[in-house]
């Protein structure tokens, strides 16, 4: 039983720093774009996006807000955030500051559906949490019946999230 435990964390360990190597030094800025259409996620009015909550701190980071089902990507000081739409999964972190902790280009989520731009920053409930795509685009709600930690994006907004949130940039949970 230790050595599979020891494999696992070794090819844990591989794989983020094989994502890390492949990660940009620094988070790239996204131009705005529209927010994704999601069935049973919130969307701002078309005239204005939804403004990034007063309690997520300062400086360059993403925002999640367990609440309104939705992200921010907040720049540089001055610059509009690109906001969007996700699908919760069922496992949620605690509100607080995190960092991106590792990163997958593709992999079988929690949920066994197959997913791209994996960006984790927390553990709940003995569940890694983090931002993903469905390689399909789909954002169904997931099974309350499984315990995962996949929370879910367009494919569009998955890649604007990959190119933002790169290892040890900064993850806001609010409520």
């Amino acid at each position: 039983m230790a050595g599979l435990t020891v494999a696992a964390l070794a090819a844990v360990g591989f794989l983020g720093y094989q994502a890390s190597a492949t990660a940009p030094a620094a988070p790239a800025q996204t131009p705005q774009a529209a927010p994704s259409a999601a069935a049973a996620a919130p969307a701002p009015g078309p005239e204005k996006p939804a403004a990034v909550p007063a309690d997520s701190g300062t400086g360059v980071r993403v925002v999640y807000s367990l609440g309104q089902k939705r992200v921010w990507l907040v720049g540089e000081d001055g610059r509009e955030p690109r906001t969007f739409p996700v699908m919760p999964s069922t496992v949620h972190p605690k509100t607080g500051t995190y960092l991106v902790s590792s990163r997958s280009g593709a992999v079988t989520g929690s949920d066994g559906v197959p997913v791209e731009h994996v960006v984790r920053f927390a553990s709940a409930d003995g569940v890694v949490v983090g931002f993903s795509a469905r390689t399909d685009g789909g954002m169904p709600q997931p099974d309350p019946a499984k315990k995962t930690g996949g929370i879910r994006m367009s494919r569009a907004d998955g890649d604007a999230m990959w190119a933002f949130a790169t290892i040890n940039s900064k993850i806001v949970v609010v409520p």
